[in-house]
This record gives structure tokens, sequence and C-alpha cells, in this order.
């Protein structure tokens, strides 16, 4: 045998199966939760074993490495008071299994699903007659009954009774739930005999015919069974899961460390929902992922480590969170879950108050594991100043986006080191900002184009209409969004270039009656309109529209170019501070720019 090689591939006959599921030998991990198939699934499924058509592999898990220990439970419908450690766990093939065990060997009525999602329980059957027509469709020969056995119309009125052996018999409807039971299979074979004495030849012959064609195929039916050895470390089953289940339970670092923990009598779920509480409580953070907070975690524990040991990296990739241990998860859950809280207050800081509108959600995750590292120290206004610092350089410098376990593993260390006097960290040293990128933010679906907003707020913009700055009220009371500033419409008329329009040099953050208010307007006529209407003095509205970077003449005068050009320097300035960097304006002129539809989207962790 190959010592290489992980795994094992077998056959194995369906009736060992089901009897080693019995037993409780063949178990499902803890993170499988639940089967999903239908009636209509489980009768299809029934129908292939009864023509012996494949059903695909099976893939198990051998049982026994310390390294990789999950919390077994018994597959659905299997009662057992006491089960045994099992020998082997289902990876993947779930309800294909759960479904056969229910149908054929449990004894009891399946567990399933209507049409309408509804749970139902069903006795399953095959018509005699229509397996034996070799015209009919095998799938139309598997009858599914309630667990009454009887078949109702709309008024709730018995139409056919097959509750007992002797009407299954009379209507020549054999109870696969007998396949494997010879006893009792024999008692039915003999009262189907005598059931019709006039035709009991032709029945001898019909049971002959339905044993050789049906019942004996799913007697002699053989499945082919993967088995990963137990030898295999936890990411590599992980790996394995993800590219095999189609129809299960996603199989997260999450749900892998649920199973793993559960095995030492820890509920993870548990404690995760009420630190999600804590932390999705605030609105600004409730997009968090339970592996967001794994990877926080994973940080703080390997810089713990780093610190003892020089030669150890820090790391927050899939197989390091799978390799965090219970008493490191214990230790650093609550430092993280206030590491959490203390970045919302940040954000809200930075006036970025609910979840659509943050740029990376992905950056929150080396953010609180910095402010769990400083604790206190965090509040320190100089200390504060930085961390901006070093956040506007990520989000307006796009780095969140991809490869972003590598960046977190240096942010920590760096930002820290920093923090003590060193180097600034890789994220503020490798960021830019390109001025022909303001032409390509049009839309949410960039963390700079979300960035420049919150910034705007950050800098004291005020409400076109109410003259307020937006606070984290104001922000939900008002719903505060992003609205051009020469509306769409007036631009359509106007022939400018829907780059321009479009593009974050002309949008800004405003109140949906504010934005109302504007209209499709010319930025002259809504001006106006709103002076008259709120009682605002020109060199109000002047102050007003400086706080967003607005040049007054240009709106006044409905000079699109001389406010494009202006407002585009401007948003430069407020880029430049937030970085804290200098930004070369050699290519502030952004009409011939070659470039494509703002397209990025902000990428979910390797581990989801």
């Amino acid at each position: 045998m190959n010592s290489a090689t992980t795994f094992d591939s077998t056959k194995e006959s369906l009736l060992d199966l089901l009897r080693s599921i019995k037993e409780g030998k063949t178990q499902l991990p803890d993170f499988q939760r639940g089967w999903v198939w239908d009636d209509e699934h489980i009768r299809s499924l029934l129908a292939s074993i009864s023509l012996s058509f494949p059903i695909g592999a099976v893939m198990m898990l051998q049982n026994g490495n310390e390294e990789v220990r999950f919390k077994p439970r018994v597959v659905e419908g299997v009662n057992l008071a006491n089960p045994p450690e099992p020998e082997r766990l289902i990876l993947d093939g779930q309800q294909r299994l759960t479904s056969l065990f229910q149908s054929l060997f449990s004894g009891k009525p399946a567990v399933t699903r209507d049409p309408r999602n509804k749970e139902i329980k069903r006795w399953y059957y095959i018509d005699i007659n229509k397996a034996l027509d070799l015209n009919a469709d095998r799938e139309d020969a598997i009858i599914g009954l309630h667990e009454d056995k009887m078949i109702r119309n709309f008024r709730g009125e018995v139409m056919h009774d097959y509750s007992t052996m002797q009407k299954e018999c009379e209507e020549e409807l054999f109870p696969l739930s007998l396949i494997f039971d010879y006893t009792k299979q024999t008692a039915w074979q003999m009262c189907y005999f005598q059931a019709d004495p006039s035709k009991m030849a032709e029945r001898v012959n019909k049971w002959n015919e339905l044993t050789q064609k049906v019942i004996e195929r799913f007697r002699q039916y053989q499945i082919p069974i993967i088995q990963l050895r137990k030898e295999n470390p936890k990411e590599a089953v992980c790996q394995v899961f993800e590219k095999v289940n189609t129809g299960g339970v996603s199989l997260t670092a999450f749900e892998l460390l649920t199973a793993t923990y559960a095995a030492e009598d820890f509920n993870l779920r548990l404690d995760w929902n009420s630190r999600e509480r804590r932390i999705r409580n605030n609105k600004v953070l409730e997009s968090i992922e339970n592996t967001d907070f794994l990877q926080t975690i994973t940080l703080l524990a390997t810089y713990a480590r780093k610190r003892e040991n020089a030669d150890v990296a820090v790391s927050c990739k899939r197989k390091d969170v799978l390799r965090l241990s219970l008493t490191e998860y214990q230790t650093w859950a609550e430092q993280a879950t206030q590491g959490f809280e203390k970045v919302a207050k940040f954000l809200y800081a930075q006036r970025i108050f609910a979840a659509r509108d943050m740029p990376y959600r992905t950056q929150t995750v080396p953010l609180a594991a910095i402010f769990a590292v400083l604790g206190d120290r965090a509040d320190n206004d100089g200390i504060r100043t930085n961390l901006a610092q070093w956040y506007w350089c990520g989000v307006l410098g796009e780095l969140y986006g991809s490869a972003i376990e590598t960046r977190f593993a240096k942010d920590l260390p760096e930002v820290i080191d920093w923090l003590g006097g060193k180097e600034a960290p890789s994220t503020i040293q490798d960021a830019n900002f390109s001025p022909a990128r303001l032409l390509t933010l049009r839309t949410r679906n960039s963390a700079a184009y979300k960035g420049i907003s919150a910034l705007l707020l950050k800098e004291g913009a005020l409400d076109f209409r109410s003259g307020d700055a937006v606070d984290l009220q104001m922000y939900f009371d008002e719903r505060i969004d992003i609205h051009h500033i020469f509306p769409r419409a007036y631009c359509n008329t106007k022939g400018i270039d829907p780059r321009k329009c479009d593009s974050i040099v002309n949008k800004t953050p405003l109140s949906a009656k504010t934005n109302r208010m504007i209209g499709g307007n010319a930025p002259s006529v809504y001006i106006a309109r709103l002076q008259k209407y709120a009682g605002i003095t020109v060199t109000r509205m002047e102050e007003i529209l400086e706080s967003h970077v607005i040049n007054y003449d240009s709106m006044s005068g409905d000079d699109f170019d001389k406010f494009f050009s202006m407002r585009q320097n401007a948003l430069l300035d407020r880029i430049e501070k937030a970085m804290g960097k200098q930004i070369s304006r050699e290519t502030t002129v952004v009409d011939d720019v070659d470039e494509t539809e703002d397209d990025e989207v902000e990428l979910a962790t390797e581990l989801s």
C-alpha cells in the first residue's frame, strides 16, 4: 500500500452500510446538521437503486485521529440510548444515506418534506404491477404514503386505506421497509399469495419476478465508499469536504471548530451567538461573520506565540484557524469581542455608521486585533490619529480586496511596532491613490467610493437643506445616502459625459428629503429653492457647499466643467490629508482616461 495515499476506495453492500448506521458504527460529525431531501428526491433515489443505477460514491472519515476529533452524532432516525464511539464519520452522502436508512431500515416512516417545504412523514411502497410493467416509469412505481397509510381527498375523507398488511396485499403495494427484514417479508409474501385465492398462481409468478427484478437488486446493491484515513490533518478534511459537498451545510472553519470543540464539551455556536449579539448591536458591524471573529482570535493567538518565540509566524489563514486550540479561543475571545466593540466606536468617529457604508468588512479583522492588543492605549488621541491614517490608507489605497490574510498578518505586528516608534506599516507604505481613479468610482462596489463619502462627513459636510452636520442619529433619521450633485436627468439633457456624471466627483452624502427637493433640476434652480425654502442666505449656502468641497459660483452658474475640475482637486486634497501622503497630480485631467466600469467587489475571506 502506498504510504502517500490519504484515502481508501472500496465498495460496501447497502445492507451492511445501513446496519452499520443502525448500530452507530457509522455516524455524522456534528457540523453535518439536518438532512433536507424532499419526498420526490427520496422516491427517485429508491427507484434508481431498484434499477441498479448508480447513486454516487459516499465519503467517510476514519475516526481515531487526535488532531481531527469531532463530536459525533447518530444519523436521523437511529435510536440508541448509549451510542458507541463511531468507527467512521460521513462527510459526503448524508442526504442519500439518511433517506435510505429511514425509508428502508428504521422501521418508522421517513421524515421528509412536500413540494411546499412542509415537513411530512412517509412510508414508501413499490406498486408491484407498475414495477413489472416494461412500459412504466420506475419512479411512478415508488409510492409515498402518509404515516397513517391512508389517502384522503381535499375534504379529509379517506379514499384509500392501506393501514393493514391485508389491505397492502390486496392492492399489491409492497412496503420497501421490509426489503431487509426477512421474517416480516416472508409473512407479507404469504399474505400476498392468499389475498386473492383465485389468482394465487399469478401472484406467485409476480412475486418471483419482483424478487428477481427489484428486491434482489436492493439486497445486492453496492455503494462505492471513499474513506479518508485518520492521518489526514484537519485542513485537508475541510478542503476535501468543501469540494465534494454540494447539497449539505457549507463547511467553514467555524463549522469545523464547532465540531472539534464539541468533543471537549464546549459549545462554540452558543458562545458565538452571545458575542455576535454584542458585536452586531452596532449597526456598522451587522455584516461581521463568525469567520471574521475567528480570524481575529487567531491573529491574537499567533501574535502571542510570536512574542514568546520569534520564529513563530503571525497568521490567520484557514489552516491556522483550524489549529486554534480551545484554550486559545477561550483566552482571546473576550478581548476580540471588546476589540470589535472598539472598532464600532472608531468607525463612528470616521463617520461610517452602517454596514453598507463600511468600505471593507475584512479590514475590521486586523483592526479589532489591534484594539485588543492596545487595550486602553487605543483611547489616546495620538494613537487614534495614527490608526485613522492606517485605516484610510487601506481604504483609499484599496488594499483589502484580495490576498487579505497575508496583509492581516503584517498589520497587527507592524501597526503595534509603528505606534511604538518604528517605521510605518506596509499598508501605509503600499497605499497609493491615482487621481484618474476618481472617474471610475461610481458605485458602492468600491471601497474608495464609500470611503470618500465618509471622509466628507468626517470633515464636517453639512446637509444642503438643514445645514446640520451628520451624526449617528441624523444618519438614520434622515436616511443619509450618496446622491448626485448635478442630477443625472439634468446631465442627460445637457449631454454631459455619463462617466463624469456618475463618478464620485459628482456625488455627495445628502438626506433623502434634500435629494427629493433637488429632483432632476439644474443646480441653480434647486439651490435657489433650498435657500428660499430653508431661509438660507447666500453666505450660509456658500459655507454649506464648501463643507462638501463644492464651489458655489459653479453651482449657481450651472457650470459643470468648472465644478468638476475644482471638486476633483479638492477631493484629492482631502484624500491626501486622510492618507498622510502626497498624490501625484500629473494625471488630474481624467477626460481621456482608458478605464473600465468600476467593478471592484470586496472579496470574502478564504475561510467562508
